[in-house]
């Protein structure tokens, strides 16, 4: 018999994040998280989202033992100015049972029923900075402190659940040796002059800080039209500033400026922490933050996180500006792989701007939903 448990304490909310440290603890390809960090994601007190949402998180039981966990969350912003009647669920996670998964969605389903939703999707997080979708393509692939990983299993219980696939992201990579550096020089030389464009050359966080305001700023503009898209609101551009800046590299960081001082396009890659996380386990102390920096030092792999561009500049080739930038940057680091994070499918306008390279499909996740 499988019973539910809402979480209620700070002991119980450990045991949420912990749950998947067992299931996963013989995977290659799983990535952990820092305990600390994930804690801190899921309290009230910590996590500004819950100042337009409402999250309650549940974990199941068999036997006294814990097989399975779900956050079901209310999205407000989502919910009542976009009007979009969504129940979502996200850090889903149990063993090969359907009887557990089961459970789970439908004391998230409930949850949606009695709130007068319409449908229920995930896995998806509080907003569009979270990680979301599951894992359907590319489960030999190691994961990234961005994604969530799953076992195969999960999209056979979707599956049996009658949940469909709603939205497909795609994950790419490829070799640092093929960016098309020569083409890249010669449109930035064209568009720079052409539009008074000028790129950053940062060297130090400090330099980054003041224009943090103005990266969130492009990117809600840039991203409102896409079917996701919920913006990112003042009190969670400053948790994201603290949780991601000590993990970002300066001169990983790119921005262009027209004449008059306004960004009109942004770009952030981050240094791979996957294998360092790995050897963490979920601890900053006592060596886990010595393998996270050694890792963003040293790291030969780095992830495409984000790249935002004013709606007025698309297909401008405002991104050669950014490309040649990070050229230069990530050579002088003996950059050897790059991967693209998970970008929707049907983002045409991302996918154009990477036409030109020599990319493979590594992972293909999606997010499921059913009717309510």
């Amino acid at each position: 018999m499988i019973t539910l448990k809402e979480v209620k304490n700070k002991k119980e909310l450990k045991a949420f994040v912990t749950f998947p440290f067992q299931l996963y603890k013989n995977s290659k390809y799983w990535v952990p998280p820092i305990i600390s960090d994930e804690v801190a994601t899921l309290s009230s007190d910590k996590n500004p989202a819950f100042l337009h949402a409402d999250a309650y998180f549940f974990l199941a039981y068999k036997d006294n033992k814990i097989v399975g966990r779900v956050a079901a969350i209310l999205n407000w912003t989502e919910i009542k100015t976009q009007n979009v009647k969504k129940m979502r669920f996200g850090w889903l996670d149990m063993i090969d049972d359907i009887s557990v998964s089961k459970a789970l969605l439908d004391k998230v389903a409930n949850i949606g029923k009695l709130n007068n939703l319409e449908f229920i999707e995930g896995p998806v997080g509080f907003s569009n900075l979270d990680k979301n979708g599951a894992l359907t393509f590319g489960f030999d692939h190691i994961g990234t402190m961005a994604t969530w990983y799953n076992h195969p299993y999960y999209i056979t219980h979707f599956e049996e659940l009658g949940y469909l696939p709603e939205k497909e992201y795609i994950e790419s990579k490829f070799p640092f040796n093929t960016i098309p550096v020569e083409r890249f020089t010669r449109v930035n030389e064209i568009i720079t002059k052409r539009f008074k464009l000028r790129p950053s050359k940062f060297t130090k966080t400090k330099e980054v800080i003041p224009h943090i305001d103005s990266m969130f700023d492009l990117f809600n503009k840039s991203y409102a039209k896409l079917s996701t898209f919920v913006p990112v609101s003042d009190e969670q551009r400053e948790y994201f500033k603290q949780k991601f800046i000590n993990f970002i590299n300066p001169e990983y960081i790119k921005f262009v400026f027209d004449e008059n001082d306004n960004m009109v396009a942004f770009a952030i890659v981050l240094p791979s922490f996957s294998h360092a996380l790995q050897e963490a386990n979920g601890k900053l102390f006592p060596f886990g933050f010595l393998k996270l920096l050694k890792a963003k030092k040293h790291s030969k792999t780095v992830l495409f996180y984000l790249i935002g561009v004013e709606p007025n500049y698309h297909n401008k080739g405002v991104t050669a500006i950014i490309f040649k930038e990070f050229y230069e940057t990530l050579k002088k680091q003996n950059i050897e792989t790059c991967i693209r994070l998970p970008e929707l499918a049907d983002n045409l306008a991302s996918q154009q701007i990477w036409k030109d390279f020599d990319t493979e499909i590594i992972k293909r996740r999606k997010t499921f939903r059913k009717e309510l």
